[in-house]
């Protein structure tokens, strides 16, 4: 294959991933089928598969977007802060933000648009909010070190209470079409979860 045709190919199949997020941020669309996406598109449903082997790899891509979006901006932020704890309040004030700007991708987040899809597809997001916790627990260990909580500090129940408190920001974001703003009282609220 070419490198125009491989681009073109790649362009193809970001289009098909663009366009299901875009259907997703649509609150009244229950559940994306290859047949809606298709004349959205204004393909064949044929045509849809040349590009993926399944509906499930469609979603497996828009995971992995998410995946690299995600611990992009997690290395940026480590990179540019020394303090553990103002690591962690980045890193959590991110994923908030992240949900506001890709409403369809925090559907898939939260599980809502993988419902009656493989659940592998689950078992990748379960996976990529386990990195997430490791990553928080690993900057409260450093937020300890340097002073900031003590020693004896349960880092991994306090990572969890930092993942449980953003998948529930999505969740109320994503039930209530998009209208409770996951930052809304985050200035407040986090000076409790940093405890």
């Amino acid at each position: 294959m070419n490198e125009a045709r491989a681009a073109k190919v790649g362009e193809k199949k970001l289009l098909i991933l663009q366009t299901i997020a875009e259907m997703l941020e649509r609150p009244a669309v229950e559940k994306v089928t290859t047949a809606l996406l298709a004349k959205q598109l204004q393909v064949s449903e044929a045509a849809l598969y040349r590009h993926f082997a399944s509906k499930a790899q469609m979603y497996e891509g828009l995971i992995e977007f998410i995946e690299s979006g995600v611990f992009s901006v997690i290395t940026q932020i480590e990179a540019a802060e020394e303090s553990g704890l103002k690591q962690a309040e980045a890193i959590v004030a991110s994923l908030l933000r992240f949900a506001q700007k890709n409403r369809g991708l925090t559907r898939v987040l939260v599980g809502d648009a993988l419902v009656h899809e493989n659940p592998r597809l689950q078992a990748r997001i379960n996976q990529l909010l386990d990195r997430i916790e490791s990553t928080l627990k690993q900057c409260l260990k450093v937020a300890s070190a340097q002073g900031a909580l003590a020693a004896e500090h349960d880092f991994s129940a306090h990572a969890d209470l930092l993942v449980c408190y953003t998948v529930g920001r999505w969740q109320r974001f994503v039930k209530s079409g998009f209208k409770d703003d996951p930052l809304a009282n985050w200035p407040a609220q986090w000076p409790i979860l940093a405890r």
